[in-house]
C-alpha cells in the first residue's frame, strides 16, 4: 500500500488530492493547519511544520513513499497595501521554505526513497517579457508570494542536486475548483450571479474585466502532481492550459448560465487594482512529453463546473 503524506490537506489541492489517493486505497497522512487526519488515526493530532523536530518524527514514524507539500499562506494585496511587509514575509517564509527545509531533511536524514512534490506557483515569473513561459523562464518575481515561492524551489533545487532527494517543482498557473477560497476574483464571480440570479443582491464590482488569466481545472493540475511523482527523475514542470482567458468572459459564461444579462449588474472599478501584472501564459510542452498530460476539460465547461449549473 502505498503510504502518502499531503501537506496542506485543508487547501483546495489538497482537498482534491486527499480524496484521490483515499480511492486510490493509499494510507494517507493529512496535514492542514497544525492538525493532522490520518487513514490510520480516528483522531487528530497537533503538528507544527516549522518544528524540525516534530517533521522529522513525522516522516520517520510514518515512513511515506510520496509527501506533497500543498501548503500556502495566501493574502490579499489589498489586505496588506501600506501594512507590515515584514510579517507577511515571515509568514510567507514559514510555510514556503522553513516547512518545506523541514521536509527536505528530514528525506534526507531518516526516509532517502521518498518522494517530494513542491507547489510552486506561476508568480515566481514575475513581470515577464516572453509571452509565454516554460521552465527556461528566468524567476524573476515580484510580490512577497512569489519570492518565497521561488525560494522554495531552489531549496528542492538544491537538496537535489547536492543529495540526491527527489524532490520535484510545479510551476502552478490559476486553477479552480468547488473548494476555491471566497476571495479569489473566480468565487467573487461564481457567488455574485448565483446571488443576483436569486434576487439577494443586484450589483458585482470588479477592477480589470480585460484582465486575461491562464485559468485551468484543479482536478487536472491535481493528476499533474501525481503524474510528476511517478516519473523515473525529478525535475521541475510548468503546468498550465497554454490558453489566456479575459475576466470579462469569466463573467459572460457565468453569468449566462445563471440566466442574467452581466451587463446590468457588473461594475468595473479600476480603484480596486493596487497592482497591475504582466499576464502569465505557461507552456506545459515538457510535462506532455514526459507524462502524456493534458487538461481534461475545456475553459466554458470548467466555469460551468464552478457554477453547479448542470443544465
Amino acid at each position: 500500500m502505498n503510504r502518502v503524506v499531503v501537506v496542506g490537506a485543508g487547501g483546495q489541492d489538497g482537498r482534491i488530492l486527499y480524496e484521490r489517493l483515499l480511492a486510490a486505497g493509499c494510507a494517507v497522512l493529512g496535514i492542514a493547519r497544525d492538525s493532522i487526519r490520518s487513514t490510520e488515526a480516528s483522531t487528530p493530532v497537533s503538528i507544527d511544520i516549522t518544528d524540525r523536530r516534530q517533521v522529522q518524527a513525522i516522516v520517520a514514524d510514518w515512513r511515506p513513499d510520496e509527501i506533497y507539500y500543498l501548503a500556502a499562506y495566501h493574502h490579499s494585496s489589498q489586505d496588506h497595501m501600506g501594512g507590515d511587509a515584514v510579517e507577511v514575509f515571515e509568514k510567507s517564509h514559514a510555510v514556503h521554505v522553513r516547512g518545506l527545509l523541514h521536509f527536505l531533511e528530514a528525506i534526507k536524514n531518516c526516509r532517502p526513497a521518498t518522494r517530494l512534490f513542491y507547489a510552486a506557483s506561476s508568480l515566481v515569473f514575475g513581470n515577464v517579457l516572453s509571452a509565454i513561459q516554460d521552465e527556461q523562464t528566468p524567476l524573476n518575481p515580484r510580490c512577497i508570494y512569489g519570492i518565497t515561492k521561488t525560494s522554495g524551489v531552489h531549496c528542492c533545487r538544491f537538496y537535489r542536486e547536492t543529495h540526491g532527494v527527489f524532490a520535484a517543482a510545479g510551476f502552478l498557473y490559476n486553477h479552480e475548483s468547488i473548494y476555491r477560497q471566497e476571495k479569489f476574483v473566480s468565487q467573487k464571480i461564481i457567488r455574485a450571479a448565483a446571488e443576483i440570479a436569486a434576487g439577494q443582491r443586484d450589483q458585482l464590482v470588479l477592477g480589470d474585466l480585460s484582465a486575461r488569466i491562464d485559468w485551468g481545472f484543479a482536478p487536472d493540475f491535481v493528476d499533474a502532481m501525481v503524474r510528476i511523482l511517478a516519473l523515473p527523475e525529478p525535475s521541475d514542470f510548468v503546468v498550465a492550459t497554454g490558453e489566456a482567458h479575459s475576466v470579462r468572459e469569466f463573467v459572460e459564461i457565468a453569468f449566462r448560465l445563471r440566466g442574467q444579462d452581466w451587463k446590468a449588474h457588473v461594475v468595473e472599478d479600476p480603484a480596486l487594482l493596487q497592482r497591475r501584472r504582466s499576464p502569465l501564459i505557461g507552456d506545459a510542452s515538457k510535462l506532455r512529453a514526459a507524462t502524456g498530460w493534458k487538461p481534461s476539460v475545456t475553459f466554458p465547461e470548467m466555469v460551468k463546473s464552478l457554477t453547479g449549473v448542470t443544465a
